[in-house]
């Protein structure tokens, strides 16, 4: 019989037999592969390991290490979820279960609300399931056999699934043991390879997310390859409880959320002090990178949102008011105001670059749903910039950005790594437009020899994008800074340039943001440190506790001394004894307290307490406060 030629991911090529499975193929090329897979792709198509090849095509092997590989074997996770409560409790009826961003979930239809006795139950059966190590086999059926299997258990959830999918649609299920399921695959070869799955919480969803549909019990969970994994992840869970910024910002005193203003931060004293030194440090950058500083209206005409495209595009998540009869939008971003001023004046192309930056009060709707302390909001400030530029200065400003983004990432001990999105389905412009644009970004990230990823169909409507994804100190990452490039807008507002020609020309524009929304970038450094920040961004830098009410006068003394050098610095001046004073400054998670009595105020000297060291010993006044500016300035 002819072999048949698999073109692999490495671009080799490989002679098999007709009608072998990939399974038997991993095996072939490895031992170790066959071990790892859990499923793969024939010429792009997500299939199953048992899958039969029957003509040349290119495989690629999806193992755990790969995204993919995590959405297969936790959405074969959420079946074994499924099988082990249909076991425990047959009355109950299956919606979804997808997998998500490190997990899974299953809805389910129950006559009684789940207990967390339930899901100890649940996660035990699981754990059965998975040693059972059944097969995971994909059937197909016919529309009318399908629905008639699901008719008989019952299954209505199923049924209106199957009801809805074309009718020409051939529908598959996978089964293990006795338990089936719709479901479009691929999945695991068999339930032993979900090694390592904790089940997580029970919460309430309406079915298909329609508030007027009956309410579900959706039980979340998380599954690894292996224990390890899965107790590391674990514990980064528990780590991320402690660091959670709503709590913290709470113990902290830096910001709150008001019944009367959901989803609109109030900052307290000490948080805006944080806010005020992160736009300090923004501002002295900017300055350095040549951007000029400006302010746009939060509330403009409604026919810039039409022309800017926002109307067409992001209408649903703008407020809208009527001034003098006529139509004004809140302003959702900050592009079309930045582009207004830019048309204030005529440019010749020796003007060019033009960065423009901006501290922008946005305001977008959000699901109440969606709120989530200050990572979703409905009023933020971003901090946008905008570039008009040449053609020919497209990959030296991306460049420049790029610079600039690792200078502030830096400094906050945030490493990052980028991502590339491309055109999304609906979008403006012509493909060829959107390759140019593309090409750009692509080829100034591989010039810079940074490593990144491809979304594919993720770009602004406008155009496509770099996002930067930051990682913090306990291994989460958070999407930031991103740089647009739009040659879509300066054509629909008609921007031009007097080239060397003498002629009009068309500029390119650039659209960055750095921190990305200043609101959400404080809540990430609050995680990130635990509230303990460096001395520079502390709300309270320096603590100054008397030992008893004669030594108040050398601690006010002090405290005006460091004042005068700009050291944020209190006195806690209270009758209380001087430990509890202390574990209180620890709270607070002060850099230094420092502790005076009779010595101290007899040698001009403090007795130094430093946050994560405890008592480092006694110090002259004069050299704690050269030190301590030492580390202000370099924002150590």
């Amino acid at each position: 019989m002819e072999k048949l030629k698999i073109t692999l991911k490495d671009g080799a090529i490989r002679e098999v037999d007709h009608g072998i499975t990939l399974a038997e193929f991993a095996q072939s090329l490895s031992r170790s592969l066959a071990k790892s897979a859990l499923a793969a792709k024939f010429d792009g198509r997500p299939v199953d390991l048992n899958y039969k090849l029957e003509r040349d095509g290119s495989v690629e092997f999806i193992t755990f290490e790969d995204g993919e590989g995590k959405e297969v074997l936790r959405h074969s996770a959420s079946h074994i979820l499924a099988q082990a409560v249909k076991r425990l409790y047959s009355d109950v009826k299956l919606a979804i279960g997808p997998s998500i961003t490190n997990g899974f979930y299953y809805d389910f239809d129950t006559p009684q609300p789940f207990s967390p006795e339930d899901l100890a139950k649940i996660q035990t059966e699981m754990e059965k399931i998975v040693q059972e190590n059944l097969p995971i086999e994909r059937v197909e059926l016919s529309r009318e056999q399908a629905l008639r299997m699901f008719e008989e258990q019952g299954e209505t959830y199923k049924i209106e699934l199957i009801k809805d999918l074309p009718e020409d649609v051939t529908i598959s299920l996978y089964k293990q043991g006795e338990f089936s399921d719709l479901c479009a695959g691929p999945h695991a070869p068999s339930t032993g390879r979900v090694k390592a799955v904790k089940l997580q919480s029970i919460a309430g969803a309406y079915w298909r997310g329609d508030e007027k549909r009956k309410m579900l019990q959706r039980i979340y969970g998380t599954a690894f390859e292996k224990k390890a994994e899965l107790d590391a992840y674990l514990l980064m869970l528990e780590e991320a409880a402690k660091r959670d910024h709503r709590k913290l910002g709470r113990e902290l005193d830096l910001f709150s959320i008001q019944e009367e203003g959901p989803g609109f931060p109030f900052f307290h004293p000490k948080g805006m002090i944080i806010r005020n030194e992160l736009e300090n440090f923004w501002r002295k950058l900017h300055v350095k990178y040549g951007y000029q500083e400006i302010k746009t209206p939060i509330i403009l005409n409604q026919k810039l949102w039409q022309m800017s495209g926002h109307w067409d595009h992001y209408r649903e998540n703008m407020y809208f008011t009527n001034i003098d009869e006529e139509g004004y939008a809140v302003k959702p971003m900050n592009c079309p105001g930045g582009i207004l001023i830019y048309k204030t004046q005529h440019h010749s192309y020796r003007d060019l670059p033009l960065r423009t930056a901006e501290m922008g009060l946005v305001h977008r709707h959000e699901l109440s749903g969606a709120l989530h302390g200050l990572m979703r909001v409905r009023s933020f400030t971003q901090d946008d910039a905008h570039i008009f530029m040449l053609p020919s200065q497209i990959k030296s400003e991306i460049n420049g950005v790029i610079d600039l983004f690792d200078t502030v990432y830096r400094t906050f001990g945030l490493s990052y790594h980028a991502e590339l999105s491309t055109k999304p389905e609906k979008a403006m412009g012509s493909d060829e437009v959107w390759e140019t644009a593309t090409n750009a970004l692509r080829e100034s990230l591989e010039e810079r020899g940074m490593n990144y990823k491809v979304n594919e169909g993720d770009g602004a409507f406008y155009g496509p994008k770099i996002d930067f994804h930051l990682k913090d100190s306990i291994g989460r990452t958070w999407q930031c800074g991103t740089i647009q490039l739009d040659m879509m807008l300066p054509e629909k507002f008609d921007l031009n340039y007097i080239g060397e020609d003498g002629q009009k020309h068309r500029p390119v524009m650039i659209h960055r943001v750095v921190y990305g929304s200043l609101e959400r970038f404080i809540g990430i450094l609050i995680e990130h440190y635990a509230g303990a920040f460096p001395v520079w961004l502390a709300p309270v830098q320096v603590k100054i506790l008397p030992i008893t009410d004669r030594h108040v006068e050398y601690a006010n003394k002090l405290a005006a001394v460091m004042r005068d050098k700009d050291i944020r610095v209190t006195v806690d001046d209270r009758n209380e004894k001087i430990g509890y004073k202390i574990r209180e400054g620890q709270l607070e998670k002060t850099p230094y307290i420092l502790v005076v009595g009779d010595k101290e105020a007899e040698t001009y000297s403090v007795a130094v307490r430093k946050r994560g060291e405890g008592d480092i010993g006694a110090q002259a006044v004069d050299q704690f406060i050269s030190d301590i500016l030492v580390k202000i300035a370099e924002k150590s």
